[in-house]
């Protein structure tokens, strides 16, 4: 069954100590909620739970195996969608997931037109760089969609979206969890996810 779980993870950004000691574990069809004041660490938390910044010290564990010894196949099983929506500006959207779900899977121009609908994108055969940047934003929510993994890693998801871009990522998160996924999602907006399914880790 998948489960995300870190034990005594430390992280140090310069002489700060951002992250001490932490710990937790969020199972399938569950969110863990990330809050706290801004430089506090959440994105740091969400960068090395991907792999994209070292740990000084902890161990963190994917279906019970440490993810050190094999993070090929971790990296297999998890989106992550960073504060930036890291789209090529000269492509459309379409060409955007085509090229860079492609180097994950294979995907079909029916997927991709299937979730460019779910994400409610009309616009997607002109280049991103004149999307709005809430446009651009579904876009990235898209290819989280297309990806097709278990594990969901997301910071400000709802970044420069409007009520209907924040009632979206709401309801593709409940379907993903539903679905047996699982999240960790670092923001301060309330995520519209169920009481039951939802877990938060505030951190100081």
């Amino acid at each position: 069954m998948s489960q995300l779980t870190v034990e005594n993870l430390q992280l140090w950004r310069g002489e700060a100590h951002l992250l001490k000691n932490l710990g937790f574990a969020v199972d399938a069809g569950c969110c863990l909620q990330v809050r706290g004041r801004n430089g506090v660490g959440k994105t740091s938390l969400l960068r090395a739970l991907c792999g994209l910044t070292l740990l000084e010290e902890g161990q963190i564990r994917w279906r019970g195996q440490r993810v050190a010894a094999d993070r090929s196949a971790f990296h297999s099983e998890l989106a992550y969608q960073g504060h930036e929506v890291a789209l090529k500006g000269d492509l459309s959207a379409s060409e955007n997931l085509r090229y860079g779900v492609g180097l994950r899977r294979e995907v079909s121009a029916a997927e991709i037109a299937a979730a460019l609908q779910r994400v409610a994108l009309a616009a997607t055969d002109i280049p991103v760089r004149q999307l709005s940047a809430g446009q651009r934003r579904r876009v990235a929510l898209a290819r989280v969609l297309l990806l097709d993994v278990p594990l969901w890693l997301m910071d400000e998801p709802t970044s420069n979206l409007d009520a209907d871009g924040h009632a979206l990522v709401a309801a593709l998160l409940g379907e993903h969890l539903a679905a047996g996924g699982l999240a960790v999602v670092a923001t301060h907006q309330a995520l519209g996810v169920e009481a039951s399914r939802l877990q938060t880790l505030e951190l100081d």
